[in-house]
């Protein structure tokens, strides 16, 4: 689609009145420079530049500790940092595995209200389609969230249950397309949501939607970000936003578009299997390769590695994790570049579950192996997770609609004052957020 089909945007500045739509697109894994300096990364994106030239835009948008999917998703729409809202990493605590790889997919985790209960409480209708950490929400008027169990065809099932009822039916008969089509990490399924999103929209008027696009972060998984498949992914994605903006547009012409990403990327190439040293330390019991007992263990985040105590009391063993993570640190070919206590834990705004926090250096992560050697090659080509200073972590924001300035660089901005704009611009309350409006 040509970047004409954002001429609309150029209308797109006179001065906020009352409460506007808005329309959040969450690019997952877009790393900001992709957009900002798409022509210098022989990247093709007209539809989001479009957004840039007739809207406000960040330079990078620091994200929240650790940078990975459902606590940035859960800041992008509470405010707040994961500390507050209680979503600590994708993966929820599970060191002996009773719960099968259960993620934070649950709506009732998240401790304070988001900008689906602002809407909500407003007696306004709002929409999300794939939007993580949704599951059983009592205030989304229409949803489909992000969410598995068996990554098999079952799950289509799964998902429409925990779906609005009736949904599923709806995205068919309005868009002929198969609900189970908008299910998936793949550029098609991003197109098949896309597509449910505007019919949903044009019927149902929503003040605030939400749709997850996810390939991206597949892709960059599988490849590694800035390879020729990852810009190949991003520009079906620009083209996949460019027709759910323009039909967004036509159902509601003073709609704010927001789109978002929860984190960048960098490559890698080693994992650090952290609960393998742990178990040789005696921290862990392992047998037939799984935990059976600990007195400490690690937590899978990626590029870094939350670390739980069993009892916070046990200062002996509080001493022997520290004295295992610094004797780790110490041999720069365990790919460890730093890691911290709850205080400092605490000052980033990192779960508060966390005794301690690893951060591993560029090209490492954290791998899940409970025995055998501490670093193997890594599957992936690359991640992220990593704390939010790195400048590779910084994440996406660009903001066009009704009141918004044209053209502004808003600099470096935090991830929580995106939310606390959302809902100035909707006109809804959101008075836990601890970021501030923008504009």
């Amino acid at each position: 689609m040509r970047a004409a089909t954002f001429g609309f945007l150029a209308l797109m500045i006179s001065t906020v009145a009352a409460a506007h739509p808005v329309l959040m697109i969450s690019i997952d894994g877009l790393r900001s420079k992709d957009v900002t300096e798409a022509p210098a990364r022989g990247l093709t994106l007209p539809n989001l530049r479009a957004l840039m030239t007739y809207g406000a835009y960040a330079d990078g948008v620091r994200d929240m500790l650790p940078s990975v999917t459902y606590p940035n998703h859960t800041t992008l729409v509470t405010g707040v940092a994961p500390a507050l809202h209680g979503i600590a990493s994708n993966p929820t605590f599970d060191p002996t595995g009773k719960d099968l790889d259960s993620w934070y997919w649950y709506a009732q985790d998240v401790k304070v209200p988001s900008l689906f209960d602002a809407v909500h409480d407003a007696g306004k209708v709002s929409l999300s389609l794939g939007w993580p950490v949704t599951v059983g929400s009592l205030s989304i008027t229409d949803n489909e969230p992000e969410y598995w169990r068996a990554y098999t065809p079952n799950d289509v099932k799964v998902v429409r249950a925990v779906s609005t009822p009736g949904l599923a039916e709806r995205i068919t008969a309005l868009t002929g397309t198969p609900f189970a089509k908008t299910l998936g990490v793949t550029a098609e399924a991003d197109q098949a949501k896309a597509r449910a999103a505007a019919a949903l929209i044009a019927a149902d008027h929503p003040l605030f939607s939400a749709v997850h696009i996810s390939s991206l972060d597949e892709t960059q998984h599988d490849t590694g970000p800035g390879t020729p498949e990852s810009h190949a992914n991003l520009e079906a994605i620009d083209r996949i936003v460019g027709e759910l903006v323009a039909s967004a547009k036509q159902a509601e012409p003073d709609v704010v578009v927001a789109l978002v990403s929860d984190h960048g990327f960098a490559p890698i190439s080693h994992d650090v299997n952290l609960g393998s040293a742990f178990a040789d330390a005696g921290l862990m019991t392992v047998e037939n390769g799984k935990v059976k007992s600990w007195l400490a263990a690690p937590w899978y985040a990626a590029g870094s590695s939350l670390v739980v105590l069993a009892n916070l009391d046990d200062m002996a063993v509080k001493a022997k994790v520290r004295a295992l993570l610094a004797k780790l640190a110490a041999d720069p070919r365990n790919g460890i570049a730093v890691f911290i206590g709850r205080d400092e834990i605490a000052q980033m705004g990192g779960a508060r579950d966390a005794d301690f926090w690893v951060n591993y250096a560029p090209g490492y992560k954290a791998g899940k192996a409970v025995s055998g050697p501490l670093i193997t090659p890594s599957h992936d080509k690359g991640t992220h997770g990593y704390f939010p200073q790195w400048d590779a972590m910084r994440s996406t924001f660009l903001i066009a609609g009704p009141g918004i300035p044209s053209g502004k660089n808003l600099g470096e901005i935090d991830m929580r004052d995106i939310a606390p704009t959302v809902a100035k611009i909707m006109d809804v309350k959101l008075p836990s957020a601890t970021g501030k409006p923008l504009f």
